[in-house]
Order: C-alpha cells, then sequence, then structure tokens
C-alpha cells in the first residue's frame, strides 16, 4: 500500500512538471491555440449549435405529431337529466323524470395524429432559420477576426518588451563598464569623483528601469496568454526574432476592394435578408392554414367495476378530418407587421451605405497612418545608428584622454532613448499594418 502510494505521488508529480513544461511559441502557434481555447469563441461556437437546434426544431414543427391518450373515470355522482315521461306513458302532461345517461366507470385511449398540409409561415420560418444560422456563423467569424488581431497585438507587444529589456541589460553591462573603468581612473587621479557620481546616477536609475522593464514583459506576457484563452501560470517563450518581422508595404497599394471581404458588412447583408423574411413571413399570415387529423380508439362505460376491463366491451372509434383556419380580421396587427418590416428594411439599407463609407474611411486613415508609421520607422532607425555612432565616438575619446565624461553619458542617454524610439516607432509601425489588413478584410480567412 505504501509503495502504491509513493509511485501515484510520483506519477502526480511528473505529470504536473509536464503541464507546467515552458512552450516556444510563434505567432501562428498563439493564433491556433487561441482559436482553439478562448472563451469568447467557446461562447460563439455554442451560439453555431445553438442556431442548429433551432434550424431542426423549425422543421420539426412540420413533421407528424402523434400522441395517445387515455384515461379510467369513476363518475361518483352521474349526472343527470330531466326527461317528460308523458312522451313515453299515459302520465299527465309536464311529468318529469330523473335520468342518468352515463354509467359509474368509464375509460378511453386514443391514438392522434395530425400532419401540417398547408401553413405559409411554416415554409417562411425554415427559411429564417437557416438565415440564422447563417448569422450565428458569421458572428463566430467576426469573433475569430478579432481574437486573430487581439492575438496579434499581443504577441508583438510581449516580443517588444522582451527586446526593450534586452537591450536594458546590454546598456546596464555598458555602463556598468564604463563605471568600472572611470572608478579606476579615479583612483589613479586621472578623473574627478564628479564623473564617478554621474555614471552612477545613470547607472541607478537604469537598474530602476530595468525592474520595472521585467514587470512589464511579465504583464505582456500574462495579457497574450489570455487572449489566447491559456494558463497565466503557464511558462511559455516568444520564438520569433525581432529581426525577422516584417512590413507588407504592398497593403498600401492594394486595389479591387471588395465590400464583402468584411464580415460586418457581410453579416448586415445576412440581417437584410432576414429583415426581408419577416415581411414575407407576416404577409404568409394572410394565407390560410390547413391541417390534416387521424383519430383511433377505443372506449368503454359500466356500472360494474369488474366490468370495466372485459375487452368485449371496449367499443372502438376512428375519424379523419381536415382542418382550415383562415383568418378574416386581426385589429390590424398583420399590418403594422408589415409596415414596421418595411422600416426595418429601409434602416438596414441607410446602415450598408454608412458601413461602406465608414470602410472607405477606415481603409484611407489606416494606410495614411501605416506609411507615416514607415516613414517615422525609418527615422528612429537612422537614429539608432547615428545614436550608436556618436556613443561609440565619445567613448574611445573619452578613454583617450581627449573628450570629457559628460558626454559620455549624454551620448548613452540619446543611444538608449534612440533605442527605445525605434522599439515604439516598430510596433506602431505593425500594430498599424494588422488593423490596416482588418480593414481590408486580409488579416485571417476562416
Amino acid at each position: 500500500m505504501r509503495g502504491s502510494l509513493i509511485l501515484l505521488l510520483t506519477i502526480s508529480t511528473s505529470i504536473g512538471v509536464l503541464a507546467q513544461e515552458r512552450l516556444s511559441l510563434s505567432l501562428d502557434d498563439c493564433i491556433s491555440y487561441a482559436l482553439e481555447n478562448n472563451e469568447q469563441l467557446e461562447i460563439k461556437r455554442l451560439d453555431k449549435e445553438i442556431a442548429e437546434a433551432e434550424v431542426r426544431k423549425t422543421i420539426s414543427e412540420g413533421l407528424p405529431q402523434a400522441n395517445v391518450n387515455g384515461g379510467l373515470n369513476y363518475n361518483y355522482e352521474i349526472q343527470k337529466s330531466l326527461i317528460d315521461v308523458s312522451n313515453f306513458s299515459d302520465a299527465p302532461p309536464g311529468t318529469e323524470q330523473e335520468v342518468a345517461f352515463g354509467q359509474a366507470y368509464d375509460g378511453n385511449v386514443a391514438l392522434s395524429v395530425k400532419q401540417l398540409l398547408f401553413n405559409g409561415s411554416y415554409f417562411v420560418g425554415l427559411q429564417a432559420a437557416k438565415t440564422y444560422r447563417e448569422l450565428s456563423t458569421k458572428e463566430h467569424q467576426k469573433t475569430q477576426l478579432d481574437i486573430v488581431e487581439a492575438v496579434s497585438k499581443a504577441y508583438y507587444n510581449a516580443l517588444i518588451a522582451e527586446e526593450q529589456l534586452k537591450l536594458l541589460e546590454s546598456n546596464l553591462s555598458r555602463l556598468d563598464t564604463l563605471l568600472n573603468e572611470t572608478s579606476q581612473m579615479y583612483e589613479a587621479g586621472f578623473a574627478e569623483k564628479v564623473d564617478v557620481d554621474r555614471i552612477r546616477v545613470n547607472y541607478n536609475n537604469l537598474k530602476v528601469e530595468m525592474s520595472r522593464s521585467k514587470q512589464l514583459k511579465d504583464l505582456s506576457r500574462k495579457l497574450l496568454k489570455f487572449q489566447m484563452g491559456m494558463d497565466l501560470n503557464q511558462p511559455i517563450e516568444i520564438s520569433e526574432q525581432l529581426e525577422n518581422v516584417q512590413i507588407d508595404e504592398q497593403v498600401l497599394v492594394q486595389a479591387d476592394f471588395d465590400y464583402n471581404q468584411r464580415i460586418e458588412f457581410s453579416q448586415l447583408q445576412t440581417n437584410e435578408s432576414l429583415a426581408y423574411l419577416d415581411l414575407k413571413n407576416n404577409r404568409a399570415q394572410y394565407l390560410p392554414r390547413l391541417y390534416a387529423s387521424f383519430n383511433y380508439g377505443w372506449n368503454t362505460a359500466t356500472s360494474d367495476r369488474s366490468r370495466l376491463f372485459n375487452s368485449e366491451r371496449w367499443l372502438d372509434f376512428g375519424t379523419i378530418g381536415l382542418t382550415a383556419t383562415i383568418p378574416v380580421f386581426d385589429g390590424f396587427l398583420k399590418s403594422n407587421r408589415i409596415q414596421q418590416n418595411r422600416l426595418q428594411i429601409k434602416q438596414i439599407e441607410s446602415q450598408k451605405r454608412f458601413l461602406t463609407k465608414s470602410i472607405d474611411l477606415e481603409i484611407e486613415q489606416s494606410q495614411i497612418n501605416l506609411s507615416a508609421q514607415l516613414e517615422t520607422l525609418e527615422v528612429q532607425e537612422q537614429n539608432l545608428v547615428l545614436a550608436q555612432d556618436v556613443y561609440d565616438i565619445s567613448k574611445i575619446k573619452y578613454q583617450e584622454g581627449v573628450g570629457s565624461n559628460l558626454e559620455v553619458i549624454n551620448a548613452d542617454t540619446s543611444l538608449k532613448e534612440a533605442q527605445t524610439n525605434y522599439l515604439n516607432s516598430l510596433y506602431q509601425a505593425v500594430t498599424t499594418q494588422i488593423e490596416l489588413k482588418k480593414a481590408l478584410g486580409t488579416l485571417y480567412n476562416n
């Protein structure tokens, strides 16, 4: 028993270790994981299943409806009627007699089948149910698109945060080296104490900034895991490298845009179809409804309880019939509903016109923003190279005794600022590209 318990604990510990194994994830890996595990997407999947169930429910309303009904009654007080017995005997006119036509016990069992033959609303309802299913599918696709956008931005945010931390570590190492060199020069009498103190102030500030950067890195990864629907405590690594991030400038000149590529426009078209079907359904309410029915069963009655289940006393009966319901007047209810449908259709047409203009503006704004971000990125990249050159030259001059300590510190500050500006510009360019692709409907193909 003790050995089995130890083995069980060992297996459980091994499973826990495997569950927390660090995952190395690319952007595509994160998107694939999110599309399988994001909670919002799971809600939309359930909406799709509900829509499927709605279609099946609507279909079932047109199938035969069969019921078996049965019952037994004990009539402890049989209903009586008054009969003028003078019609049957020599009794004086007006002589009445109580007569009970029922018996103390009765029973019945019957099968009834009802079949819809014609109902205009039913056939329109079938179309509407299928269109509703289509709408739920598009809402699912819209959620997928939103998740892809959120995960992509969170991934690049985590990548930039990681790169920022690496640069700060490099800067801290560089300052540490400079601080040691200056301290040795001070001890040798070739530098002043104020030179050491200037570098130490920058060094201490950089340590504080690096601590915040580590927290930002952890937070950015948690945000990415949240968008993916992953356990926030699951260790992950970002597998892609910053130098491999590409900006596709072809999106700036993309032509032949089709509004149907935007899921919002497609959703609006589906809503328009539902409005037309609702109009068609309300018009169909003026048509008659026709049903066929079939009934077959047995009944019996007796004053002796012991004879109630005597099969010879159960008498069969059956009917076949047609039932028609013709609407005549409903207080203008259907007419008002039709008018409401027409207004809804006009409203959707206005929404479509507004959406097309909004999409055009969104695309143009995103293209302008991306073009501006690319220009900024190019400038910041040049500034980064220049800042690195200035720092290298300033440090050489200082080491050779022809430059000042303050010049090196200023160059170091400018280099760190240039690095930060470059990373921010790169992130802005990448996210603007994501927004432009979403505006063009090319961010993700379901």
